[in-house]
């Protein structure tokens, strides 16, 4: 069930902040009190009156708009106990107690604090007379230049002096003429410190420390840091100037530290902890804290994220930040520009119009409102800082450019803005430096780092003949100490095939690495060889660590169970062959048979002896490109529940690994009683066991007699496949079989049962000329018979994150509504589907989307008077299910004009013809009696005329002599499902937009 929050503040990071958490598929709506003109009934979320400095109004509001997260923004109602009395009244609240906001709320109290945990800051002084602080910094042995108002300034009371006459001058200003008010009653003077200022801000449940990506923050109004200090006129994120050593070492020494401390004193704190340093050439120290998000650097750093911020905020209440731990956008910059009003930081005009607003948004940027207000339907400034435009780039050079543009496309007279936010990122960025190994994308010390982790991974696999340690150039294996005689080497080499992408999408790494041990294993047992070591291949674009020991410790432990040792391998890091995430494995395993006891012996093989099956733990590694392009033309997906208790998904089925039979049968192999083993490998039932037969003899199996697991019994239903093509590409419940003479088969399925599941399934046969090598017989009676798997979409209660959801309206079959439920289920969509709508009961359409697990709701158009009645209840359903697209699939009713142009730009239809010709119904009929050669399909924003709106994307279908209206409107049908599709994801993409006048705008 989606959830209420509300949001505490009025500036551009309390728009940010109900921005970023109105993505949330937890979350159905957000309040901003008292917020601005981009947080008034904006999607989701919208503003509330209610008053935010009496608490026990703000409590009894949020019990009666069942709020269950209030977030806090600004620092003056945190430092005035927002968070203890919300607390208190049962309320969960999100951000400091008062006690613990002290860190931002008194100057004096976070120096002490800093010296009594011995974490690096200036050197300072305290005072609460003018005439002392003056003394002090005229005598101190330092430049103690910097003067800071203890309390709380809206981060303007900090004044950095040129000299010790400027110094004196700030105290008297903040300490007599209260230029701050209250907040400069007592003064810290500090050491002037040299070097860069950068932000590091940090998610902390009192325990564990999530950073962020590091900020810079430009406080002075003009280019080239001229001009009086701000709140901020911009920001970027992340800071190069931060390596990910420094990273660790501000997170150890400083931020760590800091929630220690105030742990061990008794004062936990909970929220975000924002840690001002200077990049001294000591290392850094801290200039100051803030108990919240900053401003701007919320704008900045929020839209890096990629994890569901609601989700971060309520992990740090329930104190498990550890085990959700937020994740962050790689190889991206974002770069936010301020704008702000003539005259600030000192008095400004308000009440001047903002155009340009959409121009921006159609730029592909954030723009995050501030000091803005609605007056007469119009936006104006009612703020200094008016709001800021944020860009997301892949380099910060064409952030700012591109942040930039948007900043020229707003309008409001006499705007202030920065245009070289992020300059000192660029020098540094630009400075000449050497090539190096890293920076073409080879990290070695991660490579290395590997190496030291997975080195007591294969220690473990040590067996007679091999001590199994890597670093060497080659490994060693002693045949005569394994016990050798006279032994003949095999060898066998696979791979894990396309199941690797089914792991990679799960992100589960832990048992891929048993797939291909038991992929070489399995095959060199063929010739009745013990395997006695194995070699792995791991290759990708960029080394991941973690996941590479993952794969390797799953290699290792499968090693141990088939008997061989770990004896080498090759992590090999290519830059641009491998997309990131993605990785590719390759085992080599080698074995020994000893002279006598080769298989398979086709010599003794005889028509009557018997096939036993031993059992496969599912689909082991092949077949999984038919796999995946089965699921991916299903209506589910890697994530749906599975079985009737829905614990286990489908991907965790599929990624079941590979059994490894080395250890179970070698023994019965080595007996002298088997005269063939086939591994049930790729190809199948049809074309393994004959690889181990002589080319006069095939085998006949009865399918009854053996158990098929269900996975290959959906897999026939949901893929419609033939019986041969099932048992040509998979091993249908058998991973292994043996010939052995009919008198000891009974003999030899005790001993094999004993370890493993097995049966008798068949007998060897001669082969007439011309006759296939393997019969199946029974196999749609025994698939039948197993068939009980239950798949369920996942989707209801479970939207996707970051995608944009969509409702489909209909009003029968729902045409085009299955092509449009199969693109949004593939990974790559931008859009999913999370309602369907109809104006009739019990249609198929209806029935289409409750097999996909997608919402569904009636609503009839003849109970209601009017056509706008009646689009106000389809709307209101919409709003529910925060929609922001709508796709009409053969919805018959005409929409009215408000309820279109409530939703311009965001409906979609499609007309059986290439518009502007042949409008209306009946375009098949007006085609062929107009007699073009070509008509097509035409997808289009819906405007309050028919056909008349903005076209999206158009696809051409040629008329054919002899065309009926039937027969053309099948072949335009099968165009509408490949158009309808491909227009949604140009749309929710963002490719295509609706601009001014109703034109198309292309991004």
């Amino acid at each position: 069930m989606a959830d209420r929050v509300l949001v505490i503040g009025s500036g551009g990071r309390e728009h940010a902040l109900a921005w970023k958490l109105a993505q949330s598929p937890r979350v159905k709506q957000v309040f901003v009190a008292p917020g601005n003109a981009g947080t008034a009934d904006n999607g989701k979320i919208s503003n509330s009156a209610v008053s935010v400095s009496s608490h026990a109004a703000l409590a009894q509001f949020c019990r009666e708009e069942e709020i269950r997260l209030v977030v806090v923004g600004p620092e003056v109602p945190l430092a005035a106990g927002i968070v203890d009395d919300l607390t208190a009244a049962g309320v969960r609240c999100f951000g400091p107690t008062a006690a613990a906001a002290q860190l931002e709320s008194s100057k004096s109290f976070t120096k002490a604090f800093l010296d009594r945990h011995e974490i690096p800051t200036a050197r300072w002084k305290s005072f609460t007379d003018p005439k002392a602080a003056c003394s002090f910094i005229n005598s101190a042995n330092f430049p103690a230049l910097v003067v800071k108002a203890s309390g709380l300034a809206a981060g303007k009371g900090v004044i950095v002096a040129s000299n010790k006459e400027e110094a004196c001058k700030a105290v008297t200003e903040i300490m007599q003429d209260k230029t701050f008010g209250t907040a400069g009653e007592t003064v810290v003077v500090e050491e002037l410190l040299e070097g860069e200022e950068v932000s590091c801000l940090c998610f902390t449940d009192g325990i564990t420390i999530a950073p962020m990506p590091p900020a810079q923050d430009h406080k002075r109004l003009m280019d080239g840091d001229e001009g009086p200090n701000t709140g901020g006129m911009g920001a970027y994120s992340p800071a190069p100037q931060i390596s990910k050593d420094l990273l660790q070492k501000i997170r150890d020494t400083v931020l760590q530290k800091t929630v220690d401390g105030m742990r061990k004193e008794g004062v936990p704190y909970f929220g975000v902890l924002y840690a001002g340093l200077m990049l001294t050439k000591d290392g850094p120290k801290v200039l100051e804290f803030n108990c919240r998000f900053g401003d701007p650097e919320c704008q900045v750093i929020l839209p890096l994220l990629k994890s569901d911020l609601y989700d971060v905020m309520q992990a740090v209440i329930e104190k498990k930040l550890s085990s959700s731990m937020p994740v962050w956008l790689e190889d991206s910059a974002a770069v936010t520009v301020v704008m702000a009003s003539e005259g600030y930081p000192g008095t400004y005009p308000k009440g001047l119009e903002i155009t340009g607003l959409s121009k921006a948004k159609q730029l592909g940027l954030e723009v995050f409102h501030a000091g803005t207000a609605l007056k007469d339907g119009k936006v104006v400034t009612s703020g200094g800082r008016v709001l800021t435009v944020t860009a997301i780039k892949e380099d910060l050079m064409t952030a700012l450019q591109e942040a930039n543009k948007g900043i020229a496309a707003i309008h409001f007279k006499g705007a202030i803005y920065r245009k070289d936010i992020g300059y000192r990122a660029i020098a540094f960025l630009r400075k000449s430096r050497g090539l190096t190994y890293k920076n073409s994308g080879v990290d070695i010390a991660a490579g290395n780092t590997l190496v030291q982790k997975i080195k007591p991974l294969a220690a473990a696999t040590s067996r007679s003949g091999c001590s199994a340690e890597l670093g060497g150039f080659a490994g060693l294996f002693d045949l005569k100490a394994a016990g050798y005689k006279d032994p003949i080497l095999v060898s066998g080499t696979d791979g894990v095939g396309t199941k690797l992408k089914i792991a990679q999408v799960c992100k589960r790494h832990d048992t891929i690495g048993q797939d291909l041990v038991a992929m070489c294993v399995n095959d060199i047992l063929a010739q009745g060889a013990e395997p006695l070591f194995f070699l792995d291949y791991f290759a990708c674009g960029k080394l991941d660590v973690e996941v590479a020991e993952g794969v390797i410790a799953g290699i290792a432990e499968a090693c141990k169970k088939a008997g061989c040792a770990l004896l080498g391998g090759e992590t090999a890091e290519m830059p641009g062959m491998y997309p990131p995430g993605e990785y590719d494995l390759a085992g080599f395993a080698a074995g020994a048979v000893e002279r006598g006891q080769m298989l398979p012996q086709l010599e003794r093989i005889a028509e009557g002896d018997v096939v036993i099956g031993v059992a496969s733990s599912g689909v082991h590694s092949n077949g999984y490109s038919l796999v995946r392009k089965i699921v991916e033309k299903s209506s589910f997906d890697f994530s749906s529940p599975v079985g009737a208790s829905g614990d286990q998904t489908l991907g965790d089925l599929l990624l079941t690994p590979t059994k490894i039979y080395s250890k179970t049968l070698l023994p019965v192999l080595r007996s002298g009683h088997v005269k063939a083993y086939a591994h049930i490998t790729g190809g199948g039932l049809l074309e393994n066991i004959p690889r181990v037969l002589p080319e006069s003899f095939g085998v006949v199996l009865d399918a009854l007699t053996w158990k098929i697991p269900e996975i290959f019994c959906w897999l026939h239903k949901e893929g419609n496949l033939s019986e041969e093509e099932l048992t040509r590409t998979f091993n249908c419940g058998i991973g292994a079989v043996l010939v052995v003479q009919k008198e000891l088969a009974q003999q030899v399925l005790k001993d094999i049962q004993g370890h493993e599941a097995a049966w008798l399934i068949g007998k060897v046969v001669s082969l007439q000329k011309g006759s296939d090598r393997v019969k199946v017989h029974n196999m749609l009676r025994a698939l039948q018979a197993n068939r009980s798997l239950s798949v369920r979409s996942h989707i209801q209660g479970k939207i996707q994150t970051g995608k944009v959801k969509v409702a489909v309206l209909i009003s029968g079959t729902g045409t085009n509504l299955e092509a449009l439920i199969n693109s949004t289920k593939k990974p790559t969509s931008f859009a999913q589907i999370v309602l369907v709508v109809s104006n009739k009961a019990g249609v198929e359409g209806l029935r289409k989307a409750e097999r996909a697990g997608i919402p569904t709701r009636v609503i009839d158009h003849k109970s209601y008077e009017s056509r706008t009645e009646f689009d106000s209840a389809v709307d209101k359903v919409l709003e529910e299910f925060s929609v922001e697209l709508i796709c009409l699939a053969g919805f018959m009713r005409i929409l009215s004009g408000p309820f279109v142009k409530k939703w311009e730009g965001k409906i979609l239809n499609i007309h059986p013809s290439l518009l502007p010709s042949f409008k209306g119904a009946n375009a098949h009929k007006l085609v062929l009696e107009a007699g073009v050669r070509v008509t097509g399909c035409t997808v289009h924003f819906v405007a309050e005329e028919v056909d008349a709106g903005a076209i999206i994307f158009q696809e051409a279908v040629p008329v054919k002599i002899g065309d009926t209206v039937e027969t053309l409107s099948e072949r335009v049908k099968e165009a509408e499902h490949r158009a309808f599709p491909a227009a949604l994801q140009l749309v929710a993409s963002g490719a295509v937009q609706v601009g001014e006048a109703g034109k198309i705008y292309w991004k």
